[in-house]
Order: structure tokens, then C-alpha cells, then sequence
């Protein structure tokens, strides 16, 4: 056994140097005794070994990590014994004494003191980075306020794909998509929903406004989608019938607005060329309210015809940005048996463009003389979106 040789510990063949550190300037001088083992300062390396007590340090000491029974006994009952003095003592002097008792790791955080005004202000600050859950997504899964955007933004470029694919789409396959997919509609009319936040005025809101003071009225609404027209107005003592392709509100009757509609009304009775207004009409006012959709729109109107007492008003509204030219809408619309009532068109809206027509006597056309007007729904753009 070598010389200060201690069971548990190694000691490195190679010697400790005491040369300067590279920082120094001192000149380094000839070292007669470099190369010879130097003896080694036991009682120096002691003093740098960590110690939690006199038990843990002797079993280091003799390579056994596990103290012994009377070793632990003798550690619990002091370190009991400090805890409660510990505690009986002033917060200014608690930090110094769990010095001396806590474990190591505790003992860093007396030692760590008080936060520094910076130090609380960099926590703060961490803390105020930290992702918030935002109220809505608390209710839908915990989602961050990051999250919850990212979520809005999937919504809602699933809403223009979907709003663009009707617009393209006829009638009849938009009704299969809608009822193959029940979300899509959901997902549609959720989206329009949160699309009209942003509008600096709703069309809905403006007919509610102006139809609220004429109690009596029948009102069919074509497209009617949430039948909020419906909710606001039969209170004031207005009928509102409410058509749309998928029924989710007592106020709605599914129907394809493009088609057929469920109510009575027949088109011009004569054959002879001469004007008439039809029979057995039962409504006084139909509202379009961004609803004319589909490549088979101008059915649309036809069915408004159909269905209008003589004399009957059509309402019209629709984004500005979707007409080729306002003429020429028009025209096509008084082609069916309108005439657009004087001063009715109103272009100040920036988003919308609104139009009242009457309708009046027409005489019966033949399907040769439909198709050509059905071949005009050019006139009206489809809504479309950039990709991003």
C-alpha cells in the first residue's frame, strides 16, 4: 500500500502543477523539482469535499454511499432538531442557519437571498410571455391565444373555400355537398357569422330597420341562412317565411331557392302573348340578401315572380365588387316582369349595392327565350379569394 494511500480515493499519477496561470505576466522560472512526484496536501483536498455530516463524509471517505442505521438515525434526529430551531427564529435570521442544516439544493436557494428588483422585473416579464389561454379556448380545449389564432385562421379559410365553391357550383350540387356533409354547413355558417363582424354594415340589419314599421306584411326570404331577418321581425308582427338548402332553426323550411318553391303562385296564365301577374300569390315582399348564389341563379328571381302579389316588391343586395355592370343587371332583372322602383338603387355603401324592384304584368316566354336569359348570370361574379 502506497503512501497516503486511503481506500475510496485515487490520486493521479501526474503532478499538480503550480506554475502561474496563462493570465499572468510573470515570467515563468526553471523548476529544479518538475518531474518529481511532490507529496500530496491531504487536509487541503479534505477541506474541499462538500459535506453534509460527519456519517455521510466517513462513508465517502470508505467508498460505502449507503450510511450506516445508527448514521441515519443520528442525521434524522439533528436534522429534526435544527429544522425546529429554524423555525423558531426571525426571517432574517432563517436564511443563515438552513445554511448550515438544508440539503444542498435548498441550501442554493437561501443562499440565492432575496430577488433583486431586476431580477423580479425578469419575471415579470417571462411571466407575461408565457402563452394565455384565451376565454373561448378555455371551453374548447385549452388552446393557446397562438393556438386560437391558428385555429381562426383554419376556420376561416375553410369558410372561402367553401363560400367560393358555391358560388361556382349549381344549386342542386350545392344541396348534396350540404347535406352529404353536415359540417360544411356548419362550418359555413359559422364562418359567415364571423365574417359579418368586419362589415361596416349588415344588409340583414338594414332591411329589419326599414321593414320594421310596416306590421302586416307577408315576407318570403330567400337564402335566409340563420333566418335572422325572422327572429327580428315576426315579434313586430311581420310574417317571414324562410327558405334555405339545409334546416337547422325552427324559423327555416329547406329549400332549394333555385328550384322550386313551396309556396303557391303560377306564372303568367295566358298564351296569347298577353300580360298577366299569375294567380293565387300569397307573398307581399321578397328579400335576396347576399343569397344569390350558384350558377343557376336567375331561377332565383323567377321563383320571386312566381310567388309576389302583383305589385309585389323585390329586394335586392349584393356585393358591389360582383357586378360586371349595373345597367346591364338591371335590364335583366326588369326582363323577367320588374321594373326597379325610382330612387331605390343605393350605391353609397361601400361593400353592398341595394336595389328595390316591383314586379309587373309579363307575358308567358317559352324555354328557348329562358335559356337566353339564364345564360346572362355572368353578370354577376362569383366571390373570389387570393390564395395566400
Amino acid at each position: 500500500m502506497a503512501l497516503f494511500e486511503v481506500p475510496g480515493w485515487t490520486v493521479p499519477s501526474a503532478p499538480i502543477s503550480n506554475a502561474p496561470t496563462s493570465s499572468s505576466r510573470k515570467r515563468k522560472r526553471h523548476n529544479p523539482d518538475a518531474g518529481v512526484a511532490q507529496p500530496i496536501n491531504l487536509d487541503k483536498l479534505m477541506r474541499k469535499i462538500p459535506k453534509t455530516n460527519e456519517a455521510e463524509a466517513v462513508s465517502e471517505a470508505t467508498g460505502d454511499t449507503k450510511p450506516s442505521k445508527k448514521a441515519r438515525s443520528k442525521r434524522d434526529r439533528k436534522t429534526q432538531s435544527k429544522g425546529k430551531a429554524a423555525a423558531s427564529t426571525s426571517t432574517t435570521a432563517a436564511p443563515k442557519k438552513a445554511k448550515k442544516t438544508a440539503p444542498r439544493a435548498v441550501a442554493a436557494d437561501i443562499q440565492a437571498g432575496p430577488s433583486t428588483p431586476k431580477k423580479k422585473q425578469k419575471q415579470q416579464k417571462d411571466a407575461a410571455e408565457e402563452p394565455k389561454l384565451s376565454k373561448k379556448s378555455k371551453a374548447e380545449g385549452q388552446l393557446t391565444t397562438l393556438q386560437d389564432r391558428m385555429r381562426q385562421s383554419l376556420d376561416g379559410a375553410r369558410f372561402r373555400m367553401i363560400n367560393e365553391t358555391l358560388y361556382k357550383s349549381h344549386s342542386s350540387e350545392a344541396s348534396r355537398m350540404m347535406h352529404e356533409d353536415p359540417q360544411m354547413f356548419e362550418e359555413y355558417h359559422s364562418g359567415f357569422r364571423r365574417q359579418v363582424q368586419s362589415w361596416p354594415s349588415n344588409p340583414v340589419e338594414v332591411y329589419i330597420e326599414e321593414l320594421s314599421s310596416r306590421p302586416g306584411l307577408v315576407i318570403a326570404d330567400l337564402g335566409c341562412g340563420d333566418a335572422v331577418l325572422a327572429q327580428s321581425l315576426v315579434p313586430k308582427g311581420l310574417t317571414v317565411l324562410s327558405f334555405d338548402l339545409v334546416s337547422r332553426n325552427p324559423y327555416v323550411i329547406e329549400a332549394d331557392i333555385c328550384a322550386k318553391l313551396p309556396l303557391p303562385g303560377s306564372e303568367p296564365s295566358s298564351n296569347d302573348g298577353d300580360p298577366s301577374a299569375g294567380d293565387a300569390h300569397v307573398v307581399d315582399l321578397v328579400v335576396c340578401a347576399l343569397s344569390l348564389m350558384g350558377t343557376n341563379w336567375p331561377n332565383c328571381i323567377r321563383e320571386a315572380w312566381r310567388v309576389l302579389k302583383p305589385d309585389g316588391e323585390l329586394k335586392i343586395a349584393e356585393v358591389a365588387s360582383r357586378f360586371k355592370d349595373v345597367k346591364e343587371f338591371i335590364a335583366l332583372i326588369n326582363s323577367y316582369g320588374f321594373r326597379v322602383k325610382k330612387g331605390s338603387k343605393d350605391k353609397s355603401n361601400s361593400h353592398f349595392t341595394f336595389f328595390t324592384f316591383v314586379k309587373t304584368p309579363r307575358a308567358s316566354k317559352t324555354d328557348e327565350e329562358w335559356q337566353k336569359i339564364y345564360a346572362k348570370s355572368d353578370l354577376l361574379k362569383p366571390c373570389e379569394y387570393k390564395r395566400r
